[in-house]
């Protein structure tokens, strides 16, 4: 396709806008500055997520609003259990990815690039609007990486908070520090990162470089931050790898912040990729040793996911013990937290609700 009809196609495509983070480099080239990857792409091309196309020295993104998911999700599904508990965000996500994650859970759009010919166009304000009547108290950018729609987000984050609504991401934490810092600035209030594992894992698996997410957890203390691992034997359940997270998570981000420790169930072509071990779902006692080396490292909310009716899904006073969040799986049974603090013993919780 010639640079006059591939401009021809983006015109007639409503999900088709000129991204921003770029720079042009040499022949035409760009340098994407989305995300860590700062991917260089000639003319006529793609990056490595394949959503953003370079057309003659421009480049486009194919994702604005481009909708391949929607559902008013529980705010604790994120998960993201100590910001506005029991509420409900409306969530969207889009298509493809900028990790290589072999055991990706939402592999069916995260390993679909998004057409340039056509998509499911969605407005900022329609999603807004939409939020408010199914009665959501905020919204979600997840499923596949949120990243990838940021300049969708943008406008979703400004027209949110003008109807008094939060916003939220779901993200693998892998944008540049420019993008984050204009999320933030434009609206994010609350991020749970996908911690995937340390060095060696997230580089080999999801072809990463760990030590810029932790950058990104750093940054995303000014707004409301939450760590999820998703636990993989063979990949991240060793006992060092568990301790490297927890200590580094009370580093960067406090040890106040939630840190969610999820079951893994195999998925996509993790049987083909990883060890025999994860052939099946996480053992439970693999999952409540990770929590005890959570505990260990000092963090005061350490909890387990995908695993219903665990009490450690509910939150504890961590002052006293004393329950304070009954759950059952995304589902708030009871919430006993009393103007901010533990009804028995008073210590002040660091549970959000009230920012917006």
């Amino acid at each position: 396709m010639n640079e006059v009809h591939l401009l021809q196609v983006l015109r007639e495509n409503p999900c088709a806008r000129e991204a921003l983070f770029w720079v042009r480099t040499e022949d035409d080239a760009v340098r994407c500055n989305l995300c860590e990857r700062r991917c260089v792409i000639s003319p006529g091309n793609y990056g490595f997520c394949r959503t953003r196309v370079n057309v003659g020295g421009r480049l486009f993104t194919l994702e604005y609003g481009n909708i391949s998911s929607i559902s008013a999700n529980p705010i604790e599904k994120k998960p993201l259990f100590h910001f506005y508990p029991g509420t409900k965000a409306l969530t969207i996500g889009s298509y493809s990815c900028n990790f290589t994650c072999p055991w990706c859970q939402n592999w069916e759009i995260s390993k679909t690039e998004p057409s340039m010919r056509g998509c499911n166009f969605m407005s900022a304000e329609s999603f807004v609007r939409k939020a408010e009547v199914l009665g959501c108290r905020g919204t979600s950018i997840s499923f596949n990486e949120p990243t990838l729609m940021l300049e969708y987000a943008l406008d979703v984050f400004r027209y949110a908070h003008e109807r008094g609504l939060y916003n939220t991401f779901v993200t693998n934490g892998y944008m540049s520090e420019e993008a984050l810092r204009m999320l933030i600035e434009n609206g994010l209030d609350a991020v749970n990162v996908d911690m995937k594992g340390c060095e060696d894992s997230v580089r080999v698996y999801c072809g990463a470089d760990v030590e810029k997410i932790w950058r990104n957890i750093r940054i995303a203390r000014d707004v409301h931050v939450e760590v999820t691992t998703l636990l993989i034997q063979g990949v991240n359940d060793d006992e060092n790898c568990l301790r490297d997270i927890a200590n580094r998570i009370k580093k960067e981000a406090g040890e106040n912040t939630p840190w969610h420790i999820t079951r893994y169930y195999p998925a996509y072509n993790a049987l083909e990729c990883l060890s025999a071990e994860a052939a099946g779902p996480t053992p439970v006692e693999i999952m409540e040793k990770a929590w005890r080396i959570g505990k260990e490292a000092g963090l005061n909310y350490v909890y387990l996911g995908n695993i219903p009716g665990h009490r450690y899904e509910n939150t504890y006073c961590h002052a006293c013990g004393e329950m304070l969040i009954r759950r059952y799986v995304f589902d708030v049974i009871r919430n006993y937290i009393k103007e901010g603090k533990c009804p028995k013993c008073g210590a002040e919780i660091p549970v959000v609700d009230n920012i917006i």
